[in-house]
C-alpha cells in the first residue's frame, strides 16, 4: 500500500476529494510521508490529518488558510482554527472561559459579533465581556461544533498551510514540505470550480500563497492572523464576516 493510501485510509475523506488529494500527494517528498507514517509524535495525528476534507468539494466557496495545528492534542483536529477543546461559546459573564483562553477564536467571535451587527464597540473601541454578557444570544450558535457547521454550510474549507505540527520543527519549516501539495490542491480546485472561489489568507505563512501565480484564478482576502487584536478592526474581515454571518443560526 502506498503512503497516500495508508494516510487516506485512516481518514473519512469525502469521495469528491480523493483524486485531488492523490494528485497533490505526487508533489510531496516520499521520505517525508514515510516519516509521518512511522511517527506518532506529530499533531493532529494520522486519523485527523484530512479531517477538513470530510465536507463535500462542489459547494466550497471559500478556502480559508491558516498556519498550523494547535500545539495541544486536545485542541488539534485537522480543521484550521477549530479548537476541539472548546465546546460552549458563551457563559453568564460573556464568552466562555475556554473561548477566552483560545485567543484566535476569541478575536474571531468578537469580529463576527461586531460585523453581524450584534454589538458595537465601547468608547475605547473594545468589545467587552460585559457587553457580550448583556447580549441576547437566542439567535446565535451556542457551541463550537455548531459554529463550524455554519462555516461549512456557508462554503468554507478550513485548511492550514502546514497540516502537521512536529515538536522539533518550526511551522515555517514544516510548511515547506507541504507547499507543493497545497499549490497542486488549489490549482485543481480552482480549475474544477463551477462558482467563484475566494482564498482567505490569515497570517504570514498563509500570506506567502498570495504571491504564487497559480492562485490567480481565485479572489483573495488577506489579513493578519486573528491572534492579533488588530484583526477585529480589519475592514476586509468585517465585510467578509458580515456577508457570511456564521454566528447566526442558519
Amino acid at each position: 500500500m502506498s503512503p497516500f493510501d495508508k494516510l487516506i485510509s485512516a481518514s473519512n475523506v469525502h469521495f469528491e476529494w480523493v483524486d485531488l488529494l492523490r494528485n497533490a500527494f505526487d508533489e510531496m517528498d516520499k521520505a517525508y510521508l514515510d516519516e509521518l507514517l512511522h511517527s506518532s509524535s506529530w499533531l493532529p495525528g494520522i486519523d485527523l490529518l484530512f479531517n477538513a476534507f470530510k465536507r463535500d468539494r462542489r459547494h466550497v466557496r471559500y478556502v480559508l488558510i491558516g498556519e498550523s495545528p494547535y500545539p495541544r492534542q486536545t485542541s488539534a483536529n485537522g480543521i484550521a482554527f477549530y479548537d476541539a477543546a472548546v465546546t460552549d461559546l458563551w457563559c453568564a459573564t460573556g464568552l466562555s472561559k475556554s473561548v477566552n483562553r483560545a485567543t484566535s477564536m476569541r478575536n474571531i467571535i468578537k469580529t463576527a459579533l461586531f460585523s453581524e451587527g450584534y454589538i458595537q464597540p465601547d468608547s475605547e473601541g473594545k468589545i467587552s465581556q460585559a457587553s457580550i454578557a448583556k447580549l441576547d444570544k437566542s439567535r446565535l450558535v451556542q457551541t463550537m461544533p455548531e459554529l463550524f457547521e455554519n462555516l461549512q454550510v456557508s462554503g468554507f474549507l478550513m485548511l492550514n498551510a502546514t497540516p502537521v505540527l512536529y515538536p522539533d520543527r518550526k511551522p515555517v519549516q514544516e510548511a515547506k514540505f507541504w507547499q507543493g501539495f497545497l499549490l497542486s490542491l488549489l490549482k485543481q480546485l480552482g480549475e474544477m470550480a463551477d462558482q467563484p472561489m475566494t482564498l482567505v489568507l490569515w497570517g504570514k505563512i498563509a500570506e506567502t500563497i498570495d504571491t504564487m501565480d497559480l492562485t490567480e484564478q481565485y479572489s483573495k482576502l488577506v489579513s493578519e492572523h486573528p491572534y492579533n487584536i488588530s484583526f477585529i478592526q480589519n475592514l476586509t474581515m468585517q465585510r467578509l464576516f458580515n456577508e457570511v454571518s456564521f454566528l447566526t443560526v442558519k
